[in-house]
């Protein structure tokens, strides 16, 4: 994130160095590459890396602010995470960290808990027990106004894009920023228009979600996701049902926000060549709970044989092909009901 602030005459002798940031003072005529030069040459202490940078304006001087954070700060804790349908199990004491600047893909078999894991880390559903903290802050037991505040600091990618049919492109990445702030017409227009830029859609603020293609309408999704700058992404099967370069697309995305702003990502994944391709860091679920977690080379080289079946996509194996009712998801234990009654919910035009 950066910014540029005018400063008053009396700041602009105000500098100083801190082990969470320090203060730089250039000569108004500096140019601007030397101030980006000094973000990139800036040197954090032992186990700090550099977060933000601000540029502030005098009439003699730029001062540059670099804000420096802990490295190994958590951005998302669950521990102990159990959710139950009836009496079964579909997270069963689910523990695992996401440090910032990671990407974790967390994959697994249909039905096996991994958008129900993802429901309970956006503060969408809550555990039977255990517990979720995203910056610090447990969300489990917080209200649902609370939890909105929280959300503010994430965007959220939709499996189907999840756009609204009645708005435009520009007015579907606009909706942040017009319900959470309060920034003029003009500024939203300007970071519409920047943020569709960033996922190579320019220019198509004025097309409607039915004229654009579906990898397209992830595009925007993703740019919604990031109008308002959040510090992590959470995406839900961002590449199911795309083709192949569309993917490498959504990917190359992904990797840029990752790599060249420090954005922390969780993405739900069972696209294989698209995990292997963004993950630092991966986890693979099954049976309730973590079957097994690591950087990419280690999911690779794992002996486990669940693990080997379901990342080279071999049909035999220990991976059953056949599920019962019991075993799925979301079985809420309902009754059965004769499929003869289906008869009457069916209603045929007579002439």
């Amino acid at each position: 994130m950066t910014g540029e602030h005018r400063l008053p005459a009396s700041s602009s002798r105000q500098l100083a160095e801190t082990p969470c940031g320090m203060l730089v003072r250039f000569r108004e005529k500096c140019c601007r590459q030397a101030v980006d030069n000094c973000r990139l040459a800036a040197c954090a202490p032992q186990n700090f890396e550099l977060r933000h940078s601000f540029v502030l304006r005098h009439s003699d001087f730029v001062i540059l602010i670099i804000l420096i954070m802990p490295a190994d700060s958590k951005i998302i804790e669950v521990a102990g995470l159990v959710r139950k349908f009836g009496d079964r199990a579909v997270l069963n004491d689910i523990s695992f960290d996401v440090d910032r600047g990671e990407t974790l893909v967390i994959m697994g078999g249909s039905g096996c808990g991994k958008s129900t894991l993802l429901r309970h880390m956006i503060g969408a559903m809550k555990p039977t027990s255990g517990l979720v903290r995203l910056f610090g802050e447990e969300i489990t037991s917080l209200k649902e106004r609370e939890i909105e505040r929280i959300r503010l600091r994430f965007g959220m990618l939709f499996q189907s894009g999840a756009l609204l049919a009645s708005l435009t492109v520009g007015e579907n990445v606009a909706l942040p920023l017009l319900q959470h702030t309060k920034r003029s017409v003009d500024e939203i227009e300007d970071i519409v228009k920047q943020k569709l830029e960033m996922v190579g859609l320019t220019g198509f603020e004025n097309l409607k979600p039915d004229e654009i293609s579906g990898g397209m309408k992830k595009r925007v999704g993703l740019a919604r996701a990031l109008a308002l700058d959040p510090e992590l992404l959470f995406s839900d099967e961002p590449t199911s049902g795309l083709d192949p370069i569309m993917t490498a697309v959504i990917d190359e995305l992904t990797l840029k926000l990752a790599r060249g702003r420090g954005m922390t990502a969780v993405v739900v994944s069972h696209d294989m060549t698209s995990a292997f391709r963004i993950a630092t860091r991966m986890i693979m679920l099954g049976h309730g709970g973590i079957v097994a977690q690591g950087t990419p080379d280690e999911i690779r080289a794992s002996s486990n044989p669940e693990v080997q079946q379901f990342i080279h996509g071999e049909a035999d194996g220990p991976i059953p092909l056949n599920l019962s009712q019991e075993e799925h998801e979301h079985h809420q234990h309902v009754k059965p009901r004769p499929f003869a009654r289906a008869r009457g919910r069916f209603h045929r035009k007579t002439a």
